[in-house]
């Protein structure tokens, strides 16, 4: 990933706020227990995980201090925070376009 303010700089891990992962078919473990733990060690604050299969669900997740992610139950349908940020997003849409 490179910052916006030049090609050649490259974004350090802490200042990732939010780290999306599509779950692939064929990396499953690594999209949701390899990735998890390597976006925890870098210490992205937010670690979302998107599964597009019927229903696409979306699984937040966000740095709980030593404990690692804390977990928010699968949502699918509507998915709507205010962290990091106010957001909504229509998963089945996502799906849809798959």
């Amino acid at each position: 990933m490179t910052r916006s303010d030049g090609p050649d700089k490259r974004v350090a891990a802490a200042e990732v706020v939010i780290a999306i992962e599509i779950v692939s078919p064929g990396s499953k473990r690594t999209d949701t227990v390899t990735k998890r733990s390597e976006y925890a060690e870098a210490g992205s604050p937010h670690y979302w995980i998107v599964n597009l299969d019927e229903p696409a669900t979306l699984t937040a997740l966000h740095l709980a201090g030593d404990f690692g992610y804390q977990e928010a139950p699968a949502v699918s349908g509507d998915f709507t925070t205010a962290e990091p940020f106010a957001l909504t997003l229509q998963l089945n849409g996502l799906a849809d376009a798959r």
